[in-house]
């Protein structure tokens, strides 16, 4: 439902997040000697998306039309990357059949279970040739230690983005909607998502779709909330859906 006078309700996790004043990839907390890295959750969603209307009248707009966007959240670890990996190029629909076809096939969707399938079976299940060999590297490399998926959940986004780049089958679209979507990073963008493309022509009022470089430059108004902006676009661009779809899963 909208949400009237955007009234935010701040709390103490948003608070951490945004004590400076100034975007930071993670806090460093000296009295605990570690990391403490920036998320967001069902609350602080609320006064990112105040603060983000407030500095952006037209994004407002589609706040209170539609409400808080949904955080879509999905867990970290295998296969949320192989949802992701299976998403690229694709929409969300055909995404989401392969997976429920995998899951079918497979039970819980693991390393080893994956390993299990043939590639006949994979392709069978919608996975191509080229997806089979990139899911197949990343599941050998989560067996044998060489992918540390648990790890990325306490790195720097930048560290995180490293490791996850250094996967075969995982580009920086990719990347970037891990980071957004399963480790809930605030700040996150995913260059080159064509809904988010869409979606930022139609804010403005454009008679064509920007490209890549002028929606990755009108993205900039919303840091250190991009990834809360994606929500509100990719809500919109669904039609206010607050159904249990993974907005960044199709290009």
């Amino acid at each position: 439902p909208a949400r009237s006078g955007r009234q935010g309700r701040p709390d103490q996790r948003e608070a951490r997040l945004t004590t400076t004043g100034t975007p930071h990839d993670s806090e460093h907390d000296p009295s605990e000697r570690r990391v403490v890295v920036a998320s967001i959750d069902e609350n602080s969603i609320e006064s990112a998306v105040e603060y983000l209307a407030g500095v952006d009248p037209a994004l407002g707009e589609l706040i209170d039309r539609n409400g808080t966007p949904p955080l879509w959240r999905r867990e970290p670890g295998f296969r949320s990357t192989v949802h992701l990996i299976v998403g690229q190029q694709v929409s969300l629909e055909s995404a989401a059949a392969v997976m429920a076809r995998l899951d079918e096939t497979t039970g819980p969707t693991e390393p080893a279970s994956f390993l299990e399938l043939a590639d006949e079976e994979l392709r069978l299940i919608g996975f191509s040739r080229q997806k089979t060999g990139y899911v197949r590297g990343l599941a050998a490399g989560m067996l044998d230690g060489r992918i540390d998926l648990a790890a990325m959940e306490q790195a720097e986004d930048a560290a995180a983005e490293r490791s996850l780049l250094a996967i075969r089958g995982v580009g920086p679209w990719t990347a970037a909607c891990y980071l957004l979507f399963c480790l809930l990073r605030p700040d996150t963008w995913p260059s080159g998502d064509r809904a988010l493309q869409v979606a930022v022509g139609r804010l403005d009022g454009l008679s064509r779709v920007p490209d890549v470089a002028d929606t990755d430059r009108r993205a900039t108004r919303w840091i250190p909330y991009r990834a809360v902006a994606a929500r509100v676009l990719w809500h919109e661009y669904l039609g206010g859906d607050d159904g249990d779809r993974f907005a960044g899963v199709g290009r």
